[in-house]
């Protein structure tokens, strides 16, 4: 007769913070996660994020084959809007982000036709100050948004122009996986994206996508784009001044509006980013941490910090934007 399966403990959860579970003496991680993977996705669909302490992932190789073991499929990042590593097995470095700078609330890939429903963060060495993977509910921070503003989103989507060079950001060739220019043309018409190659191997695309959807378990409407992340008022002002007088206005690397092309101001992108941090929840990192987030009920977030941090990300369990929005805005 089988054995009884083993029960998790209740994770707990406080004011301002993500819920959090406490594990002790787990001497292998990935069978762990086998072990109890139901139950954990369990409580990552009833919370929407989950931290998990104790677990001990401070390996590349264990930590690898616990976001195997929990994912259903991992996913090659295609379209990122700066630099990671790629490591074998799906996995990848934390975005390459100025440590001093705070990395705005945003979903993985929301500007893409295939995102990733499930994100795994593991903590392997946390820094001396700061830097909290932060999460904020996306149905909480909709609800949260003046009515006029989400259904204009809503109805007309959001806008992401983006110029790639070789100078700043993600250049097409990391951002695409390959230099081949009739490959990058295949991979953009086929995911409804507008491109114009521009002098000294440049590359401008222009993409339009839902702002808002339903999530597919529970069904709530769930604010899901980067109109404030990836617009040009999120940007510090000595950065955007520079950027602007060095690119010119329309050559900035990342750069949005509504989809019907209307320009997002400064008020906008405060109020948005104003909603996200009244919903944060955040805890600092423990080196051995792992996080899972559902990307389309949260948005994620990173603080500034001080010290060394490495932090191991794998985006998982492909979804189509089309069968969860809205809207039908163009994301075949």
């Amino acid at each position: 007769m089988p054995a009884a399966p083993t029960l998790l403990p209740s994770p707990g959860t406080a004011p301002g913070r993500p819920t959090i579970l406490r594990v002790h003496d787990v001497a292998d991680p990935a069978a762990w996660a086998g072990e109890h993977r139901a139950e954990l996705r369990e409580i990552l669909a009833t919370h929407g994020a989950l931290l998990v302490r104790g677990l001990g992932l401070v390996d590349l190789a264990v930590t690898g084959a616990v976001f195997r073991t929990l994912a259903s499929e991992l996913m090659v990042e295609r379209e990122a809007f700066a630099a990671r590593e790629a490591y074998p097995g799906g996995v990848y470095s934390a975005t390459t982000w100025p440590a001093n700078q705070q990395m705005c609330m945003h979903h993985e890939l929301s500007y893409a036709c295939e995102v990733p429903a499930l994100m795994m963060f593991a903590c392997v060495t946390a820094p001396a100050l700061g830097g909290a993977t932060c999460v904020a509910d996306a149905a909480e921070v909709l609800r949260a948004l003046p009515a006029e503003l989400v259904e204009r989103a809503e109805r007309v989507g959001w806008l992401l122009t983006r110029n790639y060079n070789d100078e700043i950001g993600a250049s097409f060739q990391d951002a695409f996986g390959t230099s081949d220019r009739a490959e990058v043309e295949t991979y953009c018409r086929a995911n409804s994206i507008e491109f114009t190659w521009l002098p000294d191997d440049g590359l401008r695309t222009r993409q339009r996508r839902p702002a808002v959807l339903r999530h597919p378990v529970t069904g709530a409407r769930c604010w899901f784009n980067q109109l404030a992340f990836l617009s040009e008022w999120t940007l510090a002002e000595e950065v955007r001044e520079y950027l602007v007088d060095e690119y010119g206005p329309d050559g900035l690397p990342f750069n949005t509006s509504f989809g019907d092309g209307e320009p997002i101001d400064a008020e906008i992108v405060a109020t948005i980013n104003d909603a996200y941090e009244i919903h944060t929840r955040r805890e600092p990192w423990q080196s051995g941490d792992l996080l899972l987030v559902d990307n389309l009920a949260c948005a994620h977030s990173r603080d500034a910090f001080t010290g060394a941090r490495e932090v191991l990300v794998a985006p998982a369990d492909p979804v189509r934007v089309t069968e969860t929005a809205t809207t039908g805005v163009d994301a075949r």
